[in-house]
């Protein structure tokens, strides 16, 4: 679920700081510009692990602040594929069940990845497993709040870098559009099409 990355950062300390330990100040502005964001292609930033080594720091013409390399790793929430997970069902909608674990909340569960036969509930925004007995299908509801185990099996990142106007014909509308159509910068996709996943309290002996 964790790893460890290794990074590296040009550290700006502005002279305010300079009477504090040096690796103190880089530690804290490192946190302070990457814990809790999204790296494309690397995951969630949760946490400065360790800084590896410092480079020389240099002072530029017209800025009084400190400028200094640093080596560091980083521990990054990327779980691999095929990886079991455990989370909360935030909300479902038609496009499947959507699970929070707390710290990330963009996992979806496609609806073709529920156990099967799977409806969606329209009355009470859920989805519903039509789970087949020998006295006939008997429905279990995926609630919201509910405790979900799932398995990762696809992961997207988008580029949310913010980019020039492609061109000067662009809208006043179709910039309201690309508000409205804006992604997360890290999804995951899990499936519970499987034994053993889904409700913790299907596969749990009352």
């Amino acid at each position: 679920m964790f790893v460890l990355v290794e990074m590296t950062d040009t550290v700006r300390i502005p002279p305010w700081q300079f009477e504090r330990k040096l690796n103190e100040s880089i530690a804290e502005e490192l946190n302070k510009k990457l814990a809790n964001k999204v790296v494309y292609n690397v995951g969630l930033c949760i946490c400065l692990y360790d800084i590896t080594k410092l480079e020389d720091s240099y002072i530029f013409p017209g800025d009084g602040a400190s400028h200094t390399k640093v080596h560091f790793r980083y521990v990054v929430f990327h779980p691999f594929l095929d990886e079991i997970l455990i989370g909360q069902i935030k909300s479902c909608s038609q496009d499947g069940v959507h699970v929070s674990i707390g710290f990330f909340d963009d996992i979806v569960i496609p609806p073709e990845s529920l156990q099967q036969p799977a409806k969606f509930d329209e009355a009470e925004q859920v989805w519903v497993w039509e789970y087949e007995t020998e006295e006939g299908a008997h429905d279990l509801y995926m609630d919201i709040g509910e405790e979900i185990r799932f398995r990762v099996v696809d992961e997207t990142f988008v580029d949310t870098s913010p980019t020039g106007p492609s061109s000067a014909e662009a809208s006043t509308s179709n910039a309201a559009e690309e508000v409205q159509k804006k992604e997360a910068p890290y999804t995951l996709v899990g499936s519970i099409s499987e034994p053993g996943l889904g409700l913790l309290s299907w596969w749990t002996n009352s």
